[in-house]
């Protein structure tokens, strides 16, 4: 467990396009179950699939980002889903684009791992073992500040 430390800067950023493009096969999905009137096999599918939309856009719904003195905590919505990164593993910092085609989640890229709710703009970090892990964020600049600040006071 990592010791948490003086927080700071926390910010948590909305997935609005995660919520968008899954909250339109879930209505089309609730609709279709809807004139199935909750019979037969076709109910069930769409039932399933109603529950795994809804179960993503629980957990996928929103990004927090806490830097302390200690530790980066980076967690999708409620929390199940979440990366600690030690401060003191931290060997560089930078403000990235990520290409579109990267996506919304937990994504392997070539650059590493990627946490990601929306948009395009992420912090990348580098890690002493030669790992990179990029965050994104609609506070780009924030966030990399932070992050500095708290490789400062590790120091």
């Amino acid at each position: 467990m990592i010791e948490e430390g003086r927080r700071i800067y926390r910010h948590s950023q909305i997935g609005t396009l995660i919520l968008l493009s899954l909250s339109v096969p879930a209505a089309l999905s609730a609709l279709g179950l809807i004139l199935v009137a909750y019979r037969g096999p076709v109910a069930i599918l769409l039932g399933s699939v109603l529950a795994v939309l809804a179960v993503a856009m629980i957990l996928f719904c929103s990004l927090t980002i806490e830097v302390t003195e200690n530790r980066i905590l980076v967690s999708f919505g409620p929390g199940v889903i979440r990366k600690h990164i030690r401060v003191d593993d931290i060997c560089g910092v930078r403000i990235v684009r990520n290409p579109w085609y990267y996506g919304w989640g937990v994504r392997l890229t070539p650059q590493g791992w990627l946490l990601n709710v929306s948009g395009l703009n992420a912090v990348e970090i580098d890690l002493s073992d030669s790992r990179k892990f990029r965050i994104g964020t609609d506070e780009p600049h924030q966030l990399s500040a932070a992050i500095e600040k708290a490789s400062r006071l590790a120091g």
